[in-house]
């Protein structure tokens, strides 16, 4: 059985490929989901620990159905996907004698949410899951690993936006904007689907990550159908921001304390003005036996957004994937299709936002929760994956005039994969009777600025930071990695010693190979590096 889950900031989305209807369909996980209205199930991101020791959590509708989400408490964890991958300032409790990490956490919750799936479901036979479109490598390392410990077959990762444009099923037409604007995360992403590409062969031509040797397009008989990503961009902002927002502006004008429930309570207002002009909630202290009601209509709900910089930061990411796609002679009226996923790209002021940069027939929204879930699953249905590297990467060095150590680039990011040809290196030893060389490789991000994610209180939360340095995830800065070369006999400074080739191939792997151009021998042939985004 193929399934696919869409991990989310708030919520998370399962779905199942229907062999009766030959379509995917969205699952009712008891306990754990939530159905309100006209939306889909939906599982809350949500965990409480009952006993770390034990393994005994509450997950996803379970932590609301118990009230262990409105207090305080050390043992209960929202948004915690943002930490996850991410440098954290502040510090996550001690919970039964173990040490509690964001990683830990969505490790304990995707567990349990596909335990209660297979006891559903039963056998799962191959699994995609989605990832940000602007994860840092961490994040996937860290699912991929989550992945190994499952009882599946096939385990694969799929860009969320790509996900999207496959969910909604528009093949016929040429160029997509994917708007995927959840919880925690914007996604911005330019995709074109090509349905006239033929099968050349049994290998596919470039999935974004698989787990087993089995490949899902060799089983299809179903034309291979290609999807290619043109341009990205994206920013830590979403939902759970808004509500913050919204908490803080509560308890300025009616002196609430910001508390997970008022928080819950801001949300519910802001659900209701997607729907109507004015909105309320009621908040009563148990405590002190006073009631408040949350009032707010949306003129004033747009204007806490307009303070806060919402809109600023939305043309921000627009104008860089503009940018992107003008590079490559796209314009705005080239694009067919604007497709809206997540369940803040309902609010109205965000769509109002969309329609100054498109006309409103290209814009579509009926698949606002379901598109990324869905779309993963044609994965399995004989689509293949185009794709390019999103980050750049490169190599530590002493820069001798600052008297620090710089990144050099050596792949760009766009760079397509598998690559036609690697990069070449020569390197020379420093010192005499030098014993081997080092080579560290970096994961190159925005070079204006940064993401800070800090405690404020008990709330998680994530802001950019403008600064004139590049922020760099190094992908094999750990004793033995780091060094790519044993020397023999020793090197002398003066000149060049090995040879490096670095490529990326068709699953994204980066490799290297080491030749010693004194002995002539091959130090280090075809090794993986790091897996690259």
């Amino acid at each position: 059985m193929a399934i696919a889950i869409d991990f989310g900031t708030s919520n998370t989305v399962i779905a199942r490929w229907n062999q009766v209807t030959q379509q995917p369909e969205t699952l009712n996980i008891p306990e754990l989901s939530i159905q309100q209205g006209l939306n889909p199930p939906l599982i809350p991101s949500l965990l409480y620990v009952e006993d770390a020791l034990k393994s005994q959590f509450l997950v996803g509708q379970q932590v609301r159905n118990r009230g262990v989400d409105i207090k305080g408490n050390s043992r209960f964890f929202r948004s915690f996907k943002r930490g996850i991958g991410a440098d954290i300032q502040g510090f996550l409790p001690e919970l039964d004698g173990c040490n509690i990490t964001f990683e830990q956490i969505g490790e304990w919750y995707l567990q349990k949410v596909i335990k209660q799936l297979s006891s559903v479901e039963g056998t799962l036979d191959s699994l995609v899951l989605t990832v940000p479109v602007d994860s840092f490598e961490a994040y996937r390392h860290w699912l991929g690993k989550v992945c190994q410990q499952l009882p599946v077959e096939q385990v694969r990762m799929l860009d969320e936006p790509t996900a999207a444009a496959l969910g909604y099923g528009l093949t016929e037409e040429d160029l997509l904007l994917v708007v995927d604007f959840g919880g925690g995360t914007l996604d911005l992403s330019l995709v074109r689907l090509d349905k006239s590409v033929k099968q050349q062969s049994k290998q596919p031509l470039g999935f974004l990550l698989k787990f087993g040797n089995k490949s899902l397009a060799e089983d299809s008989k179903q034309k291979i159908k290609t999807a290619r990503v043109l341009a990205k961009a994206g920013q830590n902002l979403g939902g759970t921001d808004i509500d913050n927002w919204l908490s803080d502006y509560f308890a300025k004008n009616q002196g609430l304390a910001i508390s997970p429930l008022t928080t819950r309570l801001a949300e519910k207002v802001k659900i209701q003005l997607s729907t109507q002009n004015q909105a309320s909630e009621v908040y009563f202290n148990d405590e002190t036996f006073e009631s408040y009601e949350l009032e707010l209509n949306r003129d004033t709900f747009e204007n806490i957004l307009q303070e806060n910089s919402f809109f600023a930061m939305l043309d921000e990411s627009m104008a860089q994937l503009l940018q992107q796609a003008r590079r490559q002679e796209i314009e705005v009226a080239d694009i067919n299709a604007v497709l809206l996923v997540g369940g803040t790209s309902q609010i109205p002021a965000v769509q109002t936002w969309i329609k100054n940069y498109f006309d409103s027939d290209k814009i579509r929204s009926e698949q606002a929760f379901e598109a990324i879930a869905h779309g993963a699953l044609q994965l399995a249905q004989g689509f293949e994956i185009k794709d390019y590297l999103y980050h750049s990467y490169g190599i530590r060095y002493w820069n001798r005039r600052q008297n620090q150590h710089n990144w050099h680039p050596i792949i760009k990011e766009g760079q397509p994969y598998p690559m036609n040809k690697p990069v070449e290196l020569y390197l020379g030893a420093s010192l005499e009777n030098q014993p081997s060389i080092e080579l560290i490789i970096g994961e190159l991000g925005a070079e204006t600025g940064g993401t800070e994610v800090y405690f404020d209180g008990d709330r998680l939360i994530t802001r950019r930071v403008e600064t004139n340095e590049t922020t760099v995830k190094p992908l094999n800065d750990s004793d033995g990695a780091r060094n790519i070369a044993q020397l023999n006999p020793p090197g002398f400074p003066g000149s060049d010693r090995i040879k490096v080739f670095l490529e990326v191939d068709s699953e994204r792997f980066l490799r290297i190979t080491v030749d010693d151009l004194l002995s002539g021998e091959t130090l280090l042939e075809n090794q993986i590096v790091a897996q690259l985004s």
